[in-house]
């Protein structure tokens, strides 16, 4: 098997049409049909019926493509990588984070990554979840750490950290006055402001699905895009927010933070990177992200 088979088999079952896919090839329809029943006596299969128009895949052709997608999607990814790579004058490792991440283990982590490769140049860029898959499939950047939990086929995910929230008050609430452990439904007359509004889905559908889990109707939802916007509006006295534990180090007068009761609040922090990426320095983030993040708390 060839991937250029792979590519031939992909043109007709896009195209429905042996001729339209040659010539969005650039090769005359003999060969491709040729090609295609190499592939097809290789597998023991038919992939196509021929006596339809448009032509339609077999089910050995639809379990076929779904196989094939991937392999071609990854192989593009990689050339991708290996262009970015030759255009570079030395050595770059990008991560990709949101920022609510930035808060808490990612110093320790950066440090440890440019203890082991000094002469890399490491580049942090913020970015949503959502983001970070896009990043990935285009070379833009070498690993990602965010909180939601999305499945692509071209990337690798790996839950690193269960992180606790806690809940951000107005240092003017008298439920944030003795810093003691609060309920959801303590705070179910307070506005609960979530981020970010956009792209979703994100960490604001977690935290929404949090609240509604727990049978509690805030008396009212604010969507903001930053979680710097939360806190400032918190500050304000607005309303309240929930963060992971380590935005605490977020310090201001006007605001106090309180442990949540119930301890399966948590976000998660999942390391995302590409799934044919075992790189040498790929490798040793993930471990280093592992090594640090297991000692934040309980780990899976």
């Amino acid at each position: 098997m060839e991937l250029r088979q792979l590519r031939y088999f992909d043109a007709i079952a896009t195209e429905q049409n042996f001729t339209r896919a040659a010539e969005r090839l650039g090769i005359s329809q003999p060969p491709l049909s040729r090609q295609i029943r190499a592939l097809e006596e290789e597998l023991g299969v038919e992939l196509f019926y021929r006596d339809t128009r448009p032509i339609r895949l077999t089910e050995a052709g639809r379990v076929f493509q779904q196989q094939a997608s991937q392999i071609l999607v990854a192989t593009e990814q990689l050339r991708k990588s290996m262009e970015r790579l030759g255009e570079m004058p030395e050595k770059r490792f990008v991560i990709g984070v949101v920022g609510s991440i930035m808060h808490g283990a990612m110093p320790d982590i950066l440090r440890r990554f440019r203890a082991f490769a000094p002469d890399v140049e490491l580049e942090l860029v913020e970015l949503t979840t959502l983001d970070q898959v896009a990043a990935l499939k285009t070379g833009r950047i070498d690993a990602g750490l965010g909180r939601i939990r999305i499945a692509d086929p071209a990337n690798r995910r790996e839950l690193l950290h269960k992180e606790p929230l806690v809940v951000a008050l107005p240092a003017s609430s008298p439920l944030g006055a003795a810093g003691e452990p609060l309920s959801l439904r303590d705070l179910a007359a307070i506005p609960l402001l979530v981020y970010p509004s956009q792209p979703r889905p994100s960490y604001a559908d977690q935290v929404l699905s949090i609240v509604r889990d727990r049978g509690v109707t805030p008396v009212k939802i604010i969507e903001v895009r930053e979680v710097q916007t939360a806190l400032g509006l918190v500050a304000a006295d607005v309303g309240y927010t929930l963060v992971p534990h380590s935005m605490r180090h977020f310090q201001s007068e006007d605001i106090v933070y309180c442990p949540l009761l119930d301890e399966n609040a948590v976000s998660p922090i999942i390391l995302s990177q590409r799934m044919a990426d075992d790189s040498v320095l790929s490798l040793r983030f993930r471990q280093i992200a592992r090594e640090v993040l297991s000692g934040e708390g309980e780990a899976d």
